[in-house]
């Protein structure tokens, strides 16, 4: 890769949005899912003999562990390897946590599986008579880190969208020089150098086009679906792919000057500057850890002053602050988000960012790319108009037999609507094209054209008077009139453009009866733009749009204090996916959009949008339910740990106290279950 390209990378890297740390600080920094992975198994294969050669387990349920020299120091061993190959890691967040002053998730861990190991060793070498905590160690950790593992997976993504555009480029250019041609690195490209971009090939730098004619494909830059004509003394931009001319393009601009490299630093500072939506169960762990603290404070001071022993007081102590273990808290959310991106991905969402999909729920306005996000990307004819003696489907028949030779694009989206209404094209004999205005050929001995209104003018044809209405709207609309002659005569006209999905009004008549408003953003002229709109009924429509502006109009909205999201397949809405609120990507558009969004929907319907609500506002509802599971307990469970209701003789053991959270962790898990309900 080229010294700009990884330049271009490593500013993606460095500015990668902080979806889990607290206002700048990562609990997960240096963190991945293969080690938590690896960690999870390996404690849990420790953590199975240590339960099953734990005491009060065998008590629980009625059994007699193996016994041979040196089980009663499984326990104990195993729980300390536990402790500092698992638990460490924790430990390592807590410090992390507890040094940007942000207690959470990682310091409440900590603290229950350290007191539980200086307990359960204190316990073990005699210096206070209770029972030790191994198996609530080592269970606390292991299920801890199957929570973290789970989370990671479905919060750390691969931020490759900058790395996607980089690939835009291409690694070497033909530098042309007064002795030939010569092959160079893209990085060594100078203003002013003369390049020479082949058919077919990603032009490698911003630049003037000094000789040579082609048309440039700017779609994955400007979003325009048509290929842009480029003559001598046009602009063309980096990334971009030339059609079929050979040209020589003057450097203007290369690495951080390209407009390219400045839709990287768009999605860049867009991704970077992301507020991170606080997580619930972090403000839960939070708000838990003060709790835990000061009850087990209050416990402390409160059985000392009663006068009782200091082994009763520290086995208050501890049983407050196992109690308040994260068990079912750890993975009240990870498991909802397992869950809940399973079942999209089985409805063809993707979910990519977790963060994405809970904002979704409060969406009140979508912004729709219209270049293969409402539209197919690709020529289709639209309407077409034909005289008395000849039928829509024989004229588009013969049409299409005749542009089947060739490689226009307009000709392709002509042969492609027979092809999807299943005509049978004839047989053609003497084709040739009519450079700049058309084709011909004969079929069964009569000679037919095609062609736009340069060709009209060459034959001397008359649009017949039912043809011209319809070849006038579509000037209007900014759509391109292919005209069928027979003999020098028009008889037919087709409109061509780039098609609008057939799902595309629904999916928007759908917003609008959730109450969301609809607008649109694209590079096309405002004709085209205004013909969509008003086909689709969209509140909304921005026309002409850079991919810059795409971006602050999504500020705007957001500054208006709504819940953008924003729908869109190319580069160029790479920026304003990564600053919406939720991005969402059609599957079938570039690798870059698809990196830069939060959600991505695998069949390309639009009509899926809807869906996402609906799985969010399950979701969240899961996610609430679950922490009121994973912590609600505490509100009766603490107080009887601290020994609230000692003089009645009710007092909660550490022990059970660790049954009251695996309780509390199994029906999380089986509410999590339940989101597989929801139908989408």
């Amino acid at each position: 890769m080229n010294s700009e390209k990884g330049k271009n990378i490593k500013e993606a890297k460095e500015s990668k949005p902080n979806h889990s740390g607290h206002n700048g600080h990562d609990q997960h920094a240096g963190h991945s899912p293969k080690m938590f992975r690896d960690k999870f198994w390996l404690s849990l294969f420790m953590t199975l003999p240590v339960v099953y050669w734990s005491a009060h387990i065998q008590h629980l349920f009625n059994y007699r562990a193996l016994e041979f020299p040196g089980t009663d120091w499984i326990p104990p061993v195993l729980g300390t390897i536990i402790f500092f190959y698992g638990g460490w890691v924790f430990i390592k967040g807590a410090w992390q946590e507890l040094k940007a002053k942000l207690p959470g998730m990682m310091t409440l861990i900590s603290l229950a599986i350290t007191v539980a190991f200086i307990f359960s060793w204190v316990v073990d070498l005699g210096f206070i008579q209770a029972e030790s905590l191994w198996w609530e160690l080592a269970t606390l950790v292991t299920i801890m880190l199957l929570g973290h593992w789970i989370e990671m997976r479905s919060i750390v993504q691969a931020q490759g969208a900058l790395q996607e555009l980089a690939k835009l480029l291409p690694h070497k250019a033909t530098r042309v020089t007064g002795q030939g041609e010569e092959e160079v690195l893209v990085s060594e490209l100078q203003e002013g150098d003369i390049v020479l971009v082949r058919p077919g090939e990603n032009i490698p730098a911003d630049g003037i086009l000094k000789k040579g004619k082609s048309d440039v494909n700017e779609a994955m830059i400007t979003g325009e679906s048509t290929p842009v004509k480029k003559e001598p003394g046009d602009e063309v931009i980096a990334g971009t792919n030339n059609g079929e001319g050979s040209l020589r393009v003057e450097v203007t601009g290369t690495g951080d000057k390209t407009k390219l490299s400045g839709i990287m630093r768009l999605v860049a500072e867009a991704q970077s500057s992301k507020s991170r939506a606080q997580n619930l169960a972090d403000r839960a762990a939070q708000f838990l850890t003060g709790a835990a603290l000061l009850a087990a404070i209050l416990t402390l001071i409160g059985w000392q002053f009663a006068g009782m022993p200091v082994d009763f007081t520290i086995v208050r102590v501890v049983a407050v602050l196992v109690i308040a273990c994260p068990h079912a808290l750890g993975l009240a959310v990870p498991l909802v988000v397992a869950i809940s991106t399973t079942l999209g991905a089985l409805g063809g969402l993707l979910v990519r960012d977790r963060l994405g999909l809970e904002e979704a729920r409060n969406l009140d306005t979508v912004i729709f790319d219209k270049t293969g996000t409402l539209t197919l990307g690709e020529f289709r004819v639209v309407a077409m108009k034909t005289v008395d003696d000849i039928s829509e489907e024989e004229a588009l028949r013969l049409a299409a037999g005749i542009e089947a030779e060739s490689e226009h694009p307009i000709a392709r989206g002509i042969l492609k609507t027979a092809e999807e209404k299943a005509l049978e094209l004839p047989l053609v004999e003497k084709f040739r094209a009519i450079k700049g205005k058309g084709v011909a050929a004969t079929i069964e001995e009569t000679e037919y054209y095609v062609g736009g209104p340069a060709l009209l003018e060459t034959e001397k044809a008359v649009i017949p008077s039912r043809l011209r209405d319809e070849s006038n709207k579509a000037a209007e609309h900014g759509q391109a009139a292919v005209y069928l002659l027979r003999n020098g005569n028009v008889i037919a006209v087709f409109i061509v453009a780039d098609a609008v999905r057939k799902e595309s009004k629904e999916a928007i008549a759908s917003l609008h009866e959730r109450g969301v408003e609809v607008a649109m953003l694209t590079g096309d002229s405002r004709a085209v733009a205004e013909a969509v709109a008003e086909e689709l009924g969209i509140d909304t429509f921005f026309a002409e749009v850079l991919p810059e502006d795409k971006a602050s109009k999504v500020r705007e909205l957001q500054a208006e204090g709504k819940k953008v999201a924003m729908v869109g397949d190319g580069v160029n809405d790479a920026p304003a996916l990564a600053t919406a609120d939720i991005g969402i990507a059609i599957g079938a558009g570039t690798d870059v959009a698809v990196e830069a969004g939060h959600i991505v929907l695998v069949r390309s319907d639009p009509r899926d949008i809807s869906r996402i609500v609906t799985l969010s506002k399950a979701t969240y509802s899961k996610m609430v339910q679950n922490l009121w599971w994973a912590a609600g307990y505490n509100i009766v469970a603490i107080p009887l740990a601290a020994g609230v209701l000692a003089g009645w003789g009710v007092l909660l053991t550490p022990a059970v106290g660790a049954v009251l959270m695996s309780a509390s962790t199994v029906i999380v898990a089986i509410n999590a279950q339940l989101l597989r309900r929801t139908e989408l």
